[in-house]
């Protein structure tokens, strides 16, 4: 009896370990804009290009949807979700709670290590001058930040949120340029000296304030708004 079993288990493993790969591809390639709010996935094409069965696709793109990166439409299969600007104001507002809860709740739990780990990010920040590569470092950065939270749901709905407006915040940095990085670092800057001093008051004003002033500056370019044709 176990030879049967064993058969299904070894396949039930492949499919788990090829849908991982087949959403980490399709993860990187939205995160980084290669795949573009409004854009279409097709299971099929996926599928061939990444040598797959449509099966780990499917359970691949369920993955994505429960992380904010794409959704499903009745008849018309997945894409990736396209906000409006009010859409993303309100996302933005609900980041300013719940990003600033997440870090006030990962304060205490913070390593030492963990919080040299976040100057050197910083460090690498300043010292970057290309747009795809801040956005990277910038999402660590905070994310890093806030992964001693211990509450599962609440972290886990800030990772959605960052999903969902990764698109928008690279459009808003390739737009707003270098000239406004300075107040990027000296956000930062700000937000790590209240985590020096486990400063949980400090620490949600001044993460508040930085994506408050990022939603903002959002709203004057609705341009990056645009629906795809």
């Amino acid at each position: 009896m176990s030879g049967p079993s064993t058969a299904s288990d070894a396949i039930g493993t492949a499919n788990s370990v090829a849908s991982a790969r087949v959403a980490e591809h399709l993860r990187t390639a939205i995160l980084r804009g290669d795949i573009q709010p409004g854009e279409r996935i097709r299971q099929e094409e996926v599928a061939e290009r990444l040598g797959s069965s449509r099966l780990p696709v499917r359970e691949a793109l369920r993955i994505l949807e429960a992380e904010g990166l794409t959704e499903s439409q009745a008849n018309r299969g997945a894409r990736v979700p396209q906000l409006s600007m009010h859409e993303a104001d309100v996302i933005y507002r609900m980041r300013e709670r719940l990003d600033t809860l997440a870090l006030v709740e990962s304060l205490p739990h913070l390593a030492d290590a963990e919080v040299v780990r976040l100057h050197a990010l910083q460090d690498r920040i300043e010292d970057n001058g290309d747009v795809l590569e801040f956005i990277a470092l910038d999402r660590e950065f905070h994310l890093h930040s806030y992964s001693a939270c211990p509450i599962d749901a609440l972290l886990g709905t800030v990772h959605r949120l960052w999903n969902t407006t990764q698109y928008y915040r690279r459009a808003f940095v390739s737009l707003a340029g270098a000239g406004r990085m300075w107040v990027v670092n000296a956000e930062h800057r700000l937000i790590l000296d209240a985590i020096d001093r486990r400063d949980p008051v400090d620490a949600e004003r001044y993460l508040g304030g930085h994506i408050r002033r990022t939603r903002i500056e959002l709203a004057q370019h609705p341009e990056v708004f645009a629906a795809r044709s």
